[in-house]
Formats: C-alpha cells, structure tokens, sequence
C-alpha cells in the first residue's frame, strides 16, 4: 500500500482454524492487511499458526485477543456454536467482527448479535464470500438485465463428501448439521434474489434426514420455498453426498442461467447462459471470493462503501435455518454455554 491508500485493517484471529488459510491469510496477504494477534484454546497450536502464517504475535486467550487495543477487526472461524458468543463478546469489546457463517446457533441468538452490534458502532459482517465475487454478480446481473425474461425458478445445491464422524459439524452442541455448514449457502442465494422477485421468499415446505449416531443432527436438507412474485426455488444442502457440487441456477421465461460452483468460483469460473439465441459460457475469474470480501470489508470500514452484509441480513438467514429445521421435523440448534 502506498501513502495515499487507506491504512490497513488490523486484524485478530480467533482459533487456528483450517480454514483461515483460505479465508482470511491469503487474501490478507494479496491486499496488504495486517493479522496483527492469533489466539487459541492452545497456545502452542496458536504459535504454530502464526509461525506458519506470518500472524504478527500469539495472546493467551480469546479474552485477550478482544481486550488487545491493537486489535480492530475480530475474525471467528471458531466452531458453529462459538459463532455467537465470541461475536457478541466482541462486538461488546468495540471491535469489528467478520464471522464466519452462521452467525449464531439461532434466531433468538443472531437477534442479540443484532442489538450488539447496533449498539457497538461497529461493523458486523457473516462471511458469506461469495456474493462479492464475479460470478455472483453476474448472475445478478444477467437477471436484472431481462435476457432471462421474469424469473420462474431458482435451485441452489451446496453438497459435500462426509466429514469424519469426530468432525465438529456433526456435533448438536456445536450447532451441526448440514443446513449449517452448507444449506446456509443455498438459503442465502435464494434470499439475494429478491429484489427481481418481488421480495423475500417464505418457506413452503422442507425434508430431511438425520445423521446415524448424532441424534437431532441432519445429515442432508431439501427446502421449497416461493417469492412473492410467483417464483419458485430449490434450497438443497447434503453433507454426505458423492461429490462436491455447490451450483446455482436461475430459471426465467426467457432463458436459464447456471453457475456451477457459486460458492467456490476459484474453483470454476464459469457463469452458462442459455436461451432461445443459443448458449454461451463467460469465465468471471478464478480470483478468490475471500479476496474480494475483505476488500468489500475494508472499504466499508476505511471510507464507507456501501456493504450488502450486515447483523439485520445474518438474522433473517437465521431465522429462515430455523424455520427449514422445524418444517423438516428438527429442533433449531441450541445455544453453546461459554464458560
């Protein structure tokens, strides 16, 4: 950076999160933040971390990574379950918080981190990368252009190999599960798409089944929803599934639109479009979505760009997860106790 940009964000980690490498130090590292303290539940694993990813110190504890005054912005990769205590310890300690998706275990707990960082002042944001990348954004675009014509249907499917059965997201006390982990992907696609489809979708019906030997945990979750406008959508997530596929597509009465990997778009770049004049494949870039969403992040924070994510936006979602999990047959997660 040079004299005339911005100073960077300086930035806490809280755990060693795997990750972290992904979402926070390479595209820290590309844009010239600063990872300024690591904490973890072990401090020799937090020293290990920063030795490896250049953080600039190691502190003791959570608790004093939040109190650190160098500190300006908390990133939570932490489990599920710490999304929501750790944000709002946080954001009651002044600081800006990235947190990793979900905000919290619940509607009644993403609701508080709501009022926290309402009263903070600060800037809350659910890490949801994907919507600041090209792809997404042409999707967006291609709709609102009218080249599909009105909008009809929506399916997004986030699906994953098994984790290993010790894996945290199989955990109900760490608020687990498929819907999650990765069904909060494809709910919050379908939310996005709001503004071309008269407004928010509401739930009309969802199914799923649970985990073998995690009782109340799903293992996969298929949920129906419908616009305002008279669309339609598909919001699938599975955590046991043969592949990864994490896909998009936008059904309109004109023509369709598909993003095959919206969610990892380094991974395929690629944005189908097909209509009446034929098929088209245009390639967004392979430039990482956690790259884009901590420059977002930045310029909200430095000179108050305008940021689509906020502790409003992460409540609705939850809400929405809550519902999904009733209607399928599920309790919403519980609350994880802090001690």
């Amino acid at each position: 950076m040079n004299d005339s940009s911005p100073q960077p964000l300086r930035i806490g980690i809280l755990g060693a999160a795997r990750i972290t490498e992904l979402s926070l130090v390479g595209p820290a590292r590309t844009t010239g933040h600063r990872l300024v303290a690591v904490a973890a539940r072990d401090r020799s694993r937090a020293a290990a971390f920063a030795d490896e990813h250049d953080v600039e110190r190691v502190v003791d504890s959570y608790a004093d990574l939040l109190a650190d005054p160098e500190v300006e912005v908390v990133y939570n990769p932490l489990a599920n379950g710490l999304h929501g205590p750790w944000n709002l310890a946080a954001l009651a300690a002044g600081k800006h918080v990235l947190s990793e998706k979900p905000s919290a275990s619940n509607a009644e707990e993403a609701a508080e981190v709501r009022e926290a960082a309402g009263k903070s002042g600060t800037v809350f944001m659910e890490a949801f990368h994907y919507l600041f990348h090209p792809v997404t954004r042409r999707l967006h675009e291609i709709l609102a252009s009218g080249e599909l014509g009105e909008l009809q249907r929506v399916e997004t499917l986030v699906a994953i190999p098994a984790p290993g059965d010790s894996d945290p997201r199989w955990s109900l006390p760490l608020a687990g599960g498929a819907v999650m982990d990765l069904g909060c992907y494809s709910l919050h696609a379908v939310r996005m798409l709001a503004p071309w489809a008269g407004g928010a979708p509401r739930l009309v019906s969802a199914r799923g089944e649970e985990r073998a030997g995690a009782p109340g945990v799903d293992e996969w979750l298929d949920a129906e929803l419908e616009f305002p406008g008279g669309a339609t959508a598909s919001a699938r997530c599975h955590m046991a599934y043969g592949e990864l596929e994490m896909s998009c597509r936008i059904v309109g009465s004109r023509g369709e639109a598909l993003a095959p990997n919206f969610v990892l778009p380094h991974r395929d770049d690629r944005v189908v479009v097909r209509t009446a004049e034929g098929e088209r494949t245009e390639r967004l870039g392979t430039r990482s979505s956690y790259t884009y969403q901590l420059e977002a992040l930045a310029a909200h924070i430095r000179r108050d760009a305008p940021l689509p994510l906020d502790a409003e936006d992460a409540l609705a979602t939850m809400e929405l997860i809550d519902e999904a999990y009733r209607a399928a047959g599920f309790e919403p997660r519980p609350r994880t106790t802090v001690g």
